[in-house]
């Protein structure tokens, strides 16, 4: 039935005395605002309170100070309140606080406020990097953005639409050869030795973070989400110091057994 038309029908995309195209306008000009100022937040300058380096806060760990002065690991930067950023990776981390020069350079940054240093923040941190990437690759499949199973994977791969490959700590090599391979043809680079991430995570953790079963090659299909990933890897990596090519320190999850020695092509996830 149509309106009179001495009626206006005011719609987000019509009227009269164009109020609705200005208030478009102005939403689109807050949001696009607001994705710079996130960008520039993002890439923004952090200083290491130990070595005194500068770094973007991808690349710096971030402490954070709970309400009782328990100084505790912000992997994703997301606690309110100040906090303060490291660069050192865990030798260098153990020492520092050991000798005292953590706590130090904490209390000169929060004007000698009363705050407690787990003797066990080396492990806090890990153990915080690891679960913060496993829970990010459930977040991925959630979203579509994640294949596993060799076939799904090497077609991905060789389409060229895989932005970042992983394979589990326990993955056979000649799987893992037939992945990398994979994934060269698609990226057209052939010869250039490019391989995927060895994790230091075994199947048995990748299948319960991802909620499927035998997931030992993941291939992450969408360029943000590979962006994403790949910088919680090179933090991972840099405090951590296992190898992205190589053979890396098997971090099973506390039900799991060791699973070093099974074939790749298993029952594939869906």
């Amino acid at each position: 039935m149509r309106s009179p038309h001495n009626d206006r029908a005011l719609t987000p995309d019509i009227s009269i005395d164009g109020t609705a195209v200005e208030l478009r306008s102005r939403a689109g000009t807050i949001a696009s605002a607001k994705r710079a100022a996130d960008d520039a937040a993002a890439s923004a300058e952090r200083r290491c309170i130990l070595t005194g380096a500068h770094g973007s806060r991808d690349s710096l760990i971030r402490l954070a100070i709970s309400p009782d002065g328990m100084v505790v690991p912000d992997v994703l930067a997301r606690a309110p309140g100040r906090g303060a950023w490291l660069s050192v990776d865990r030798p260098a981390l153990e020492i520092a606080l050991a000798k005292g020069k953590l706590k130090g350079a904490l209390a000169r940054a929060h004007k000698g406020a009363p705050l407690t240093i787990p003797a066990d923040l080396p492990d806090a941190i890990e153990t915080a990097l690891t679960r913060t990437f496993l829970a990010q690759l459930g977040m991925a499949a959630k979203a579509g953005v994640l294949l596993t199973g060799a076939e799904k994977v090497d077609a991905a791969a060789r389409s060229g639409a895989v932005a970042l490959l992983c394979h589990a700590a326990d993955a056979a090599e000649d799987g893992r050869r037939k992945r990398d391979q994979s994934w060269r043809v698609g990226e057209d680079a052939e010869g250039s030795g490019k391989m995927g991430i060895i994790l230091p995570v075994d199947r048995t953790a990748l299948s319960v973070a991802l909620g499927r079963n035998n997931a030992v090659h993941i291939a992450i299909v969408d360029s943000a989400w590979g962006l994403r990933l790949s910088a919680l890897l090179d933090r991972w990596q840099a405090f951590a110091g296992w190898a992205r090519g190589g053979p890396a320190p098997v971090a099973t999850t506390r039900d799991s057994p060791s699973t070093a020695h099974h074939a790749d092509d298993g029952p594939a996830a869906v």
